[in-house]
């Protein structure tokens, strides 16, 4: 059977696209003076990056709760009567190596207290809710509930809620903390490749995708259902200067920039769009279409993706 994420799961989902990877660039010839910056800004990059990718890969278990949020009853807990209890949990990602990376980055410089001990909370959080996911989802597939009456099921079910809540709430702080980091590295990026490259098709792609995560943080979430339509706006408008931008490069570098013009454009149509029917519900993303908040959401997601993945294909 497929399965239809609800209205609750669609606004979910809407605040967790992928955060976007900052690449680090060769550093040039140059001054003492002048690579003393450069330095600086490759380790932001490299502990950007590292908390990227974990943050990226353990979304999983966001998708994995709300799966099983869509069938039980979160006050009750499951009975074992559940008419999608076959729905069961979703399987997580090996993120052995993304928590490495990550917990080593805590300590490494530069050090951003307010964002290093977040994700240390963060990190502590998945450790505790993952293993309790494995094991729910394990004890689903197989159907184990029919040989203990749910026992094993409701005393995860106790277990996994408190701890799910700690790690949503961690993921939260750690969002806030990120997007305070990641402007001003967005920034600072920026303004190295183009004074490395100029506005090569490089530095357009960065633009449009830091436009598009302007965007996807004004997206509603279940903690924050209501979009204030003016800052959305002013988003979408940036987006599209971004795009407007592009399309110069079209003229020097086509190539360059059939990297991410098309799924871009139709992303902003979407946008449009979705806005209009955010505006017919005064702005309250439960009231708008929750399938067409889940395809932005997975178009972003396949947009920096797929972006970064042909980047790394023309060096």
């Amino acid at each position: 059977m497929t399965f239809a994420p609800s209205r609750r799961a669609a606004l979910t989902l809407a605040s967790a696209g992928f955060f976007i990877p900052v690449t680090a660039f060769a550093q040039g010839a140059g001054t003492r003076s002048a690579a003393a910056p450069d330095a600086e800004l490759q380790a932001a990059i490299a502990k950007s990056n590292a908390y990227t990718a974990l943050m990226n890969r353990t979304l999983r278990a966001i998708e994995s709760w709300q799966r099983y949020r869509s069938w039980v009853n979160i006050q009750q807990g499951p009975t074992g009567r559940e008419r999608y209890i076959s729905y069961g949990l979703y399987s997580l990602y090996d993120v052995r190596s993304e928590l490495e990376k990550a917990e080593a980055a805590t300590a490494q410089e530069p050090a951003i207290p307010d964002l290093d001990d977040a994700m240390r909370r963060y990190i502590q959080s998945y450790r505790e809710l993952a293993p309790l996911i494995a094991r729910a989802n394990g004890y689903y597939e197989r159907k184990d509930y029919e040989d203990d009456r749910m026992a094993l099921g409701r005393e995860l079910h106790r277990q996994m809620v408190p701890a799910a809540e700690a790690f949503l709430k961690d993921r939260t702080d750690v969002e806030a903390a990120m997007k305070v980091f990641r402007t001003d590295l967005n920034r600072r990026e920026l303004a190295g490749i183009e004074r490395r490259e100029g506005r090569s098709s490089r530095w357009h792609v960065r633009n449009v995708l830091i436009a598009a995560r302007g965007v996807m943080d004004l997206m509603p979430s279940n903690e924050s259902p209501r979009v204030d339509l003016a800052a959305f706006d002013g988003a979408i408008a940036a987006y599209a200067a971004a795009l407007r931008e592009m399309d110069k490069l079209k003229e020097t570098d086509p190539d360059g920039a059939s990297i991410l013009d098309s799924q871009a454009s139709s992303w902003l149509g979407s946008l449009r769009e979705y806005r209009q029917k955010l505006a017919r519900a005064n702005g309250d993303g439960r009231r708008a279409a929750g399938h067409e908040s889940m395809w932005i959401v997975n178009n972003y997601n396949m947009m920096v993706s797929m972006s970064e993945s042909r980047l790394r294909m023309r060096r």
